[in-house]
């Protein structure tokens, strides 16, 4: 199996060393994801430039959170679905129902994020082509056209980070572990 280094600051390639050292000091620790994409200084920088520009957007934390872990349990990622899972719970303020809910593949109890969750689902599984009928649903319960947008662009972050996820099979933190997930766990 090919293996993928988990890059820290000091051992980056020259072009990501400065940009994990950032990484680090905003998380507290650097998530193994930032280590494995350093691999890659121009991916490196789109992913940082993806969730900056993606956590200044009009989504809440909390709905920002729903779509990257809708994201993830449908695409099957387990690393993403753990930090996730963790991040919905400490950066989102999500009950502990909707997080598990989430992680089941089911939506969270409040109407709003559920309709989010759903959306957030068909934009994955449809790859963009969400029935007429699904986008006015949406936008019924007072999401905007900006907010579709800012959705699809979620969906392509963690994409992104979901298929380096799957190639590089990387190691969870151990800040994550209390949140290991396997595809398993979604709900038939």
């Amino acid at each position: 199996m090919t293996r993928f280094d988990v890059y820290t600051p000091i051992t980056a390639p020259a072009g990501s060393q400065q940009m994990l050292s950032e990484v680090q000091q905003a998380f507290g620790f650097l998530p193994n994801l930032y280590g494995v994409i350093a691999e890659s200084p121009t991916a490196l920088k789109a992913a940082i430039s993806m969730g900056d520009a993606y956590r200044t957007g009009s989504l809440s934390a909390a709905e920002q959170q729903v779509v990257l872990l809708a994201v993830s349990v449908e695409n099957r990622c387990e690393f993403c679905t753990a930090a996730h899972s963790f991040t919905a719970r400490h950066i989102g303020k999500l009950p502990d129902a909707d997080v598990q809910a989430l992680r089941q593949g089911r939506n969270p109890a409040d109407s709003r994020l559920a309709t989010l969750a759903h959306f957030t689902r068909l934009v994955v599984s449809r790859r963009g082509w969400v029935p007429e009928a699904e986008l006015e649903a949406f936008l019924a319960v007072g999401y905007t056209r900006a907010q579709v947008i800012e959705v699809i662009l979620g969906v392509a972050m963690k994409t992104l980070h979901n298929y380096i996820d799957h190639l590089a099979h990387t190691p969870l933190n151990p800040q994550f572990q209390p949140e290991r997930w396997s595809p398993e766990q979604v709900a038939a």
